[in-house]
């Protein structure tokens, strides 16, 4: 990725009034830093072991002999070079010995300058009459509590630094997985709306490439909260495991829960997760680990959590398995169930909300299949003439669904319709030519029935009424935008707001459409759109201020 300003690759909002008010801070305490020593000590046996590695593989090479001949040598030129050593030691010390001397007149000189204070005398001086220490505190005030001090300030940059990472109510949350110069991480925006306002908040450091979020409010086993909600992300990477991070703690070193292979992580007698380096890659080959039914051995692509069994999770992964996670169980738990319905990566997964028991998933064998978690064998799915970008259950309809493709089409299907045999063809209720390369982003409006958003690789957004008329559908593309966001990766629909959409993707920027903003799109809507007065907006397009230009724009005033 060199070259690469950065990029995101998913985001996902959190709804308003979820997110804590005062955040916490994650401590770090004496565990802790066991924890993180221990952590430590596993990437510097690691580390040695490679180096043990690469250096007899050298040796190996060089075909060094076992007489030793070549070791003597090497001693032989490492006493050489402490003699050598020793020699310019030497000769330091004859310069410094060598160095002139202070003459008695420079040290004349110096005394003359000293003895206008008087130093000799300065133990026998009297103080003045009427004077004592405490003479020159008439003044001073005492405070019984220091909060009312005005001298100490201390306790007003707490004060300012608590205002600073406030949440209020009002706002929504961001997530974005970004990738820069080889390091990932999580930014946490804040978005407020009625100010027109988006800031970075935090950010959490990921050990590898993030390919997909899921926000969730059910708190893992192993979370050390003791409310049955909370304020979650699942993320995907390009590892096999599965990190859960509480998003109302800051400065987190590990997730709050890790689901994956047991053999790569452990617990302490608290339950606190700690995270075990991986393999290296010669281990790695050696090892050549298979499917399985417990766990993934390949990168996670895609996660969706169950709004009806909050305890429950999705994750589709390179692996082509499907594979169903249950966070009430303990941290070192597998999955409690795993699906081979695909002869390629799975790239997309998703549960039906209508039917909580149903998974909706897309491969890269460019096919679809829907079917019930409790009875896959019985499921239905069609062929794609593509490989699946994403996928989305019409949140107005439990049994449509649209998919996104490689080759820019966006299909929409009846899952009624479906065959079980998937050699037999399966017909969309329509196909929308929808971009000029991968549409790689795909959301339904949960507000507006039938309002449709999808991003694409050659930097578009676009948005898509489908109507009903006289039984067959009708699609019209309301708008395109190119965002400057680069090759978009995600479009998301706000939580709260119908006519607010996020985009993020190959420039390392996100931004915040006011669809609202264009009185075409309104009209278009119609009587879809809710009874409401719409803020007329500055700007239509919201972003993050670049410090870069901000310091630019100072200079220039």
């Amino acid at each position: 990725m060199s070259g690469i300003k950065g990029l995101i690759s998913c985001t996902a909002w959190v709804a308003r009034g979820i997110a804590s008010v005062h955040p916490q801070t994650y401590e770090v305490d004496d565990k802790e830093l066991e924890r993180i020593s221990a952590l430590a000590q596993l990437n510097i046996d690691e580390a040695k072991a490679e180096m043990d590695e690469a250096n007899a593989a050298a040796e190996e090479f060089k075909g060094i002999s076992s007489d030793g001949e070549e070791t003597e040598e090497v001693i032989e030129d490492d006493q050489a070079s402490d003699d050598e050593g020793d020699v310019d030691m030497k000769g330091e010390l004859d310069k410094a010995e060598k160095k002139p001397k202070k003459s008695k007149e420079d040290a004349m000189e110096r005394d003359d300058d000293l003895g206008q204070y008087n130093l000799d005398d300065y133990d026998e001086e009297q103080p003045a009459s009427g004077a004592n220490i405490f003479s020159n505190i008439k003044g001073l005030s005492y405070y019984a509590d220091n909060a009312e001090d005005p001298y100490i300030t201390l306790h007003d940059e707490d004060e300012e630094e608590a205002q600073e990472l406030e949440i209020r109510p009002s706002d929504n949350l961001i997530i974005a997985a970004k990738t820069e110069d080889h390091v990932s991480s999580l930014e946490v925006y804040v978005y407020d709306e009625s100010e027109d306002n988006l800031y970075a908040h935090h950010d959490i450091l990921l050990p590898s490439f993030p390919v997909c979020l899921e926000w969730l409010d059910y708190p893992p086993f192993s979370s050390t909260t003791d409310s049955k909600t909370g304020n979650y992300v699942a993320v995907g990477t390009l590892d096999p495991d599965i990190e859960i991070w509480s998003l109302d703690v800051i400065e987190s070193i590990f997730p709050d829960a890790l689901l994956g292979d047991p053999k790569n992580k452990t617990r302490d007698e608290t339950g606190a997760p700690i995270m075990v380096p991986s393999p290296s890659k010669k281990e790695q080959k050696r090892r050549k680990p298979k499917a399985n039914a417990e766990y993934h051995i390949d990168a996670i692509l895609d996660l969706s959590w169950n709004r009806s069994h909050r305890n429950l999770l999705a994750s589709a992964s390179a692996d082509k398995t499907v594979k169903l996670w249950d966070l009430s169980r303990e941290l070192n738990s597998t999955a409690i169930r795993s699906f081979d319905l695909h002869r390629d990566k799975v790239q997309a997964v998703q549960w039906n909300r209508v039917e909580p028991t149903v998974l909706l998933t897309g491969s890269y064998d460019r096919t679809v299949r829907t079917f019930d978690s409790r009875s896959p064998a019985s499921g239905f799915g069609a062929k794609l003439p593509s490989d699946v970008e994403a996928l989305k259950w019409d949140p107005w309809e439990g049994h449509t669904f649209y998919v996104s493709l490689e080759n820019g089409l966006v299909l929409h299907y009846d899952a009624r319709t479906l065959p079980s045999d998937l050699s037999k063809d399966a017909t969309a209720l329509f196909t929308i030519q929808a971009h000029d390369g991968a549409a790689s982003g795909l959301d339904i409006n949960p507000h507006i029935r039938g309002f449709v958003a999808t991003g694409g690789t050659d930097n578009l957004v676009k948005l898509w009424n489908v109507t009903e008329e006289g039984g067959a559908a009708r699609v019209k593309m309301l708008t395109s935008r190119n965002l400057e966001v680069g090759k978009v990766f995600s479009v998301t629909w706000s939580p709260d707001d119908p006519l607010t959409l996020a985009a993020a993707g190959s420039e390392g920027k996100l931004q915040i459409w006011d669809v609202a903003a264009k009185s075409g799109v309104k009209e278009a809507l119609g009587e879809k759109l809710p009874r409401r007065e719409w803020r007329q907006r500055d700007s239509d397009v919201i972003g993050l201020v670049d410090d870069a230009e901000d310091d630019s724009d100072d200079e220039e005033e």
